[in-house]
């Protein structure tokens, strides 16, 4: 595991964490969508730069 896969995979956790905090808030749906869209690419991006699938 490199430094950007682990950069990635937390930043796509702590985005994770922002959206239950917002829908708990009652935050607009847009800021909620946006926010899950950069989550799942951050997540992606990370688990396929894992040294894994080499």
């Amino acid at each position: 595991m490199n430094g950007l896969s682990t950069v990635l995979i937390v930043l796509g956790l702590f985005l994770v964490g922002g959206i239950i905090s917002f829908v708990k808030q009652g935050m607009p749906k847009q800021l909620v969508v946006l926010l899950s869209v950069s989550a799942a690419l951050c997540l992606v991006a990370g688990v396929m730069r894992l040294e894994v699938w080499s």
